[in-house]
């Protein structure tokens, strides 16, 4: 694959949309699929998004279309974006259609609702080890991306070479692409981040305090490093972008669909109610659960993790869920050899 080899994103959301965009300034032939026929007609025809992202101009080389045939035809890159309960489903549509020679990345975080794999693992399973692939992630808001605020975004791939090159595509004067290898970590990090968040927001929609939200990112760092490394994946890939940096924007930022989930339920509003406010799919409903499964495959304690799946099951209240954390007993900060 070369940087002026067409790349089809697959997936017309908020995210797929702002990568596409940004790719295609980056003169490289981009086209945006999705299955909405007059959804990713007017995108063709306006250059906007008017659902996801609206008021910010698209490129006019931006191509979109429902057809995925004609979205894959001749492509170096597949860019899939879609949410991760139809990751799956994309890559089977995908599969027959893809050129020889493309590679496939994602840009979707999550796992594979009911059996918990990663994703990378579900990508492996259609593609088998001829193909490459790699994952994209890290902190970026798509309204942000879209705008062309500055963004840094990782790329991790067990074959490097295939990194770079989709890092390659990425990288421009407003978006710097870091590169990486391990995979399980970098979708651990981008996944896990987002049940994260819903903490921290919870907290915040009670009112506890910056004191509390400090901790709260902390001591759910500590445990995405705990599992990672438990995994056998490595450290620094969650002290950097794909972990470190993709929590904090998300358990900060009011752009997270996962925080506004926290701070509604802080607030005491019906899980139901608050996800039908924010109008997209908040991925943590679902994560949560695969989270902890992991977890419990590893014999890994993760307090914040847990009381945010019984949160959002309605097993306990946000209130109980805090007075379960501080009742903990005290320990050390970190396990003597969780870098060693």
């Amino acid at each position: 694959m070369t940087a002026r080899r067409p790349v089809a994103v697959l997936g017309a959301g908020s995210w797929g949309t702002a990568l596409a965009a940004l790719i295609a300034r980056h003169d490289v032939p981009t086209v945006l699929w999705g299955r909405d026929a007059a959804a990713v007609a007017a995108i063709d025809r306006d250059h906007v998004n008017a659902r996801y992202l609206p008021d910010i101009p698209l490129p006019p080389a931006l191509r979109a279309t429902d057809d995925l045939a004609a979205a894959l035809d001749g492509v170096g890159l597949v860019l899939v974006s879609v949410p991760s309960h139809a990751f799956a489903q994309t890559l089977d549509a995908v599969a027959p259609l893809r050129p020889a020679d493309a590679g496939v990345a994602w840009a979707t975080k999550g796992f594979e609702p009911g059996s918990g794999r990663f994703l990378h693992e579900v990508a492996a399973d259609r593609f088998g080890p001829e193909v490459p692939l790699a994952v994209v992630t890290g902190p970026s808001f798509a309204k942000e991306v879209a705008l062309g605020l500055p963004t840094a975004l990782t790329v991790h791939a067990r074959d490097e070479a295939f990194a770079e090159q989709v890092a390659e595509v990425l990288h421009g004067p407003a978006f710097r692409a870091y590169t990486g290898t391990d995979m399980s970590g970098a979708e651990l990090g981008g996944a896990m981040k987002n049940v994260l968040a819903v903490a921290t927001g919870v907290a915040d929609g009670m009112n506890l305090g910056l004191n509390a939200r400090a901790g709260l990112i902390t001591r759910g760092l500590n445990e995405m490093l705990r599992l990672n490394v438990a995994m056998g994946g490595r450290p620094e890939t969650l002290m950097g972008l794909a972990g470190l940096g993709d929590l904090v924007l998300t358990a900060t930022g009011d752009l997270s669909r996962n925080r506004r989930l926290g701070l509604a339920l802080g607030r005491g509003q019906p899980l139901e109610d608050a996800v039908r406010a924010i109008g997209q799919v908040v991925e943590s409903v679902q994560t949560a659960d695969e989270v902890m499964r992991l977890a419990e495959r590893h014999g890994v304690d993760l307090p914040i993790a847990a009381n945010v799946r019984d949160v959002l099951h309605g097993d306990i209240t946000p209130a109980e869920g805090l007075a379960r954390l501080m009742a903990r007993e005290r320990k050390s900060e970190y396990p003597a050899k969780l870098f060693g």
